[in-house]
């Protein structure tokens, strides 16, 4: 369900990529030390939030292999800070984004990961890790919402 206010949040889908041994998929944002973050982006117009998963995947972390586990029911909510709006290049149309968040299990091998698809690429560098360790690592205003993500992914964590 959407509410008035989600007309200045821009749609978004974040995809939790688990492997088999139920880690997760993050990648360090090019020209960042520290800005980790799982997949995601924009739903264009003519997509359904799946289409716009796999879309991402592919576009982001080169990732075609993966099969769709579950999603988070309602739609999260951030605000991007101040000074950050300020230089975007949304240039006011937008103050966050309203996110779905897909759970999906990585069914090719390592070496389909491939961050050099986009250009120029949005990250630099990967990484598996434990689902429940991922707040840790990420920008503080998207925090909550990573923290409600691994809270409701945690079933999917087991190896399989």
């Amino acid at each position: 369900m959407t509410d008035d206010t989600d007309r200045f949040y821009r749609p978004n889908v974040g995809v939790a990529l688990f492997n088999r041994d139920g880690k997760v998929l993050v990648a360090r944002r090019r020209g960042s030390s520290d800005a980790w973050q799982m997949p995601q982006g924009g739903v264009h117009d003519d997509e359904d939030l799946e289409q716009a998963a796999r879309r991402e995947l592919a576009e982001e972390v080169g990732v075609r292999s993966a099969e769709l586990l579950g999603r988070v029911e309602e739609w999260l909510r951030y605000d991007l800070p101040a000074e950050t709006l300020a230089n975007h290049r949304w240039k006011g149309k937008w103050k966050g984004q309203r996110q779905a968040w897909l759970a999906m299990r990585f069914t090719g091998p390592d070496s389909e990961i491939d961050l050099t698809v986009e250009k120029p690429p949005e990250f630099d560098a990967w990484k598996w890790v434990a689902l429940a360790d991922v707040p840790l690592l990420i920008v503080p205003f998207k925090r909550a919402i990573y923290e409600r993500v691994a809270r409701d992914f945690a079933r999917f964590t087991q190896p399989v």
